[in-house]
């Protein structure tokens, strides 16, 4: 039976998407990019879709804020804020928001969905990007009080086994081969992953940094 957890927080240092014995070039500029939030889901034939929400790019604007709001029938978002910046060979991003309910499972027998607040970020390095996510009270599903990366729970209730929706807290996303680049989500819930009713995506903070945006990786050495 879906439940709610109390507090939870978590401070999670990923050292992912790291190039081995790459040296950065002169011409070669680190980048990213946040977003308070997002929704592209389809739903009993309404198609509801926001774009990133309060998105920030280390190219400017730096800063972006939203007042949130509720997003056809599907979602409501509170206030939500991000910050992205570069000095000298290091960007960061930093994306947050508070008070995310969304019921639209509740339609198909679902939990509604809670997020009391959400924070994530990331920066890079000089051969690749660290990212970070916090996390706070959290309604509708049973999560531990330490949360790994890419934790996910599939909420049960769909046809002949399948599930309503996939909830991955503390998500991280990275290129196949790596690149040194990644993208972390806070939360990510995928509707009816297996197929049914509704379909899309909800996104609670992402942050994306890549230390070789422009410009390219340079090739790691041959050994």
């Amino acid at each position: 039976m879906p439940g709610k957890h109390g507090r939870v927080l978590m401070v999670t240092a990923l050292a992912l998407a790291v190039l081995p014995g790459v040296a950065r070039a002169d011409q070669v500029t680190s980048t990213g990019w946040g977003a308070s939030g997002s929704v592209d889901v389809l739903a009993d034939g309404e198609h509801v879709t926001t774009g990133d929400l309060a998105r920030c790019d280390a190219d400017g604007p730096v800063t972006a804020r939203s007042d949130g709001g509720k997003t056809g029938d599907v979602a409501v978002f509170g206030l939500g804020g991000t910050t992205c910046g570069r000095k000298d060979a290091v960007t960061t991003v930093q994306a947050g928001g508070q008070r995310f309910e969304s019921d639209v499972l509740k339609r198909y027998g679902g939990p509604v969905l809670k997020v009391r607040t959400y924070s994530v970020g990331c920066s890079t390095t000089q051969n690749g990007s660290t990212g970070d996510v916090s996390i706070g009270t959290v309604e509708g599903i049973t999560v531990p009080s330490s949360i790994p990366a890419n934790y996910r729970v599939a909420i049960p209730g769909g046809a002949a086994g399948t599930a309503l929706a996939t909830v991955t807290l503390n998500e991280t996303v990275t290129p196949q081969p790596a690149d040194g680049s990644l993208v972390t989500h806070a939360v990510h819930i995928q509707l009816f992953p297996q197929g049914g009713p509704a379909s899309g995506d909800i996104y609670l903070g992402t942050a994306a940094c890549n230390p070789f945006g422009k410009g390219g990786a340079p090739a790691p050495p041959q050994s």
